[in-house]
């Protein structure tokens, strides 16, 4: 079976994210929330690991599960990507042109799960998505007003398995024709 040209990943072109409903972090919701001003999406594959020893030597190693270590960062990031990271609620008020918009965090609220989504154009034709499935933020949430330069968010987290039918951790998709991501995800995370 032929593949296509090996990618070459070049540059963050597109980040989106995408809630998911419930708490357990299973059902996805039906809109997506873009970062435009994309910088870095940095993950990697990690897994603890038991071993049995016997007879002053190891014996076998058994993994306890992957997940995924990510981190993020982005300039000029809207209130409504804060909200996804942090768990805030957004609310709005007026009308143009005395609108406003808070996104406030409470500290009972939780941090959500969410699918991220990111874009590079790969320089041997086409591009690459990265789909990390479910993401929740586990350490800081950054960000820094300072004179004379953008406001820059960062984060990290982990991305878990998504349980069950799927059993989804991650993907990279070489798509031989450029492929926008849509703000409105598929219906099934396994739809190629």
């Amino acid at each position: 079976m032929a593949g296509l040209t090996t990618p070459l990943p070049y540059g963050m072109r597109d980040l989106k994210l995408t809630r998911y409903i419930d708490a357990a972090g299973f059902t996805l919701g039906a809109t997506s929330t873009d970062l435009p001003n994309m910088q870095t999406l940095s993950f990697s594959e990690a897994e603890e690991f038991s071993e049995l020893r016997g007879d002053d030597a190891l014996k076998a190693t058994h993994g306890k599960g992957a997940q995924v270590e990510w981190e993020l960062e982005a300039g000029g990031m809207d209130l409504d990507g804060w909200s996804i990271l942090t768990g805030g609620t957004i609310i709005e008020s007026g009308i143009t042109p005395n609108k406003k918009v808070i996104m406030r965090k409470r500290g009972s609220d939780q941090r959500p799960y969410f699918r991220s989504e990111g874009q590079a154009i790969s320089d041997s034709g086409g591009d690459v998505h990265a789909f990390l499935y479910r993401c929740k933020v586990n350490e800081n949430v950054e960000g820094e007003f300072e004179d004379g330069e953008f406001f820059v968010t960062s984060a990290s987290g982990v991305a878990l398995p998504l349980s069950g039918t799927f059993d989804l951790l991650y993907d990279f998709v070489h798509n031989e024709t450029a492929v926008p991501i849509t703000l409105i995800p598929t219906a099934n995370p396994t739809a190629s």
